[in-house]
């Protein structure tokens, strides 16, 4: 995998995430990891498709998932991640990642594809993936902890 094939991911969360309402969007640090994931709360999961093929998967807490969708939910209070939630959540990952598909266009790999976000719920458990190797990405976006797995071939 190549390390710059996560740079149009990157610049997709600090493009995106200040226009559904966040302030500061920082990357804490990367780090290389396994085909295998532990969940600790809320998966987002987004597959690739075109001339780069693998996965996105976007994690965080059921606490910082309630923020994430509270904040896209102009401020309403999210108790429980109920289907409304758990909505804009995806809907959160589906613009990143469209976004990132924009990004890979403009570097020169255009036809990049994404499928609908599938959410994963349950912490505690694993996820393994169809890729040996991710890059994992940790953000701080005002405050709320957000981790980036990205496994692209």
């Amino acid at each position: 995998m190549d390390v710059n094939s996560i740079n149009p991911v990157l610049e997709a969360f600090i493009n995106i995430l200040p226009q559904i309402g966040f302030q500061s969007v920082k990357k804490k640090s990367v780090f290389l990891g396994g085909s295998m994931l532990e969940n600790n709360g809320i998966m987002i999961n987004i597959g690739v498709l075109g001339p780069v093929k693998g996965v996105i998967i976007i994690g965080m807490t059921v606490d910082s998932a309630r923020q994430f969708a509270s904040r896209m939910m102009m401020g309403m209070e999210v108790p429980a991640l109920d289907a409304l939630a758990q909505s804009a959540i995806s809907e959160m990952g589906n613009m990143v990642c469209a976004n990132a598909c924009t990004n890979f266009a403009s570097a020169g790999l255009a036809g990049v594809d994404i499928s609908p976000p599938t959410l994963i719920m349950g912490e505690g458990g694993c996820i393994s993936l169809s890729v040996p190797k991710v890059i994992g990405i940790n953000f701080d976006i005002d405050g709320i902890l957000l981790d980036v797995f990205v496994g692209l071939y």
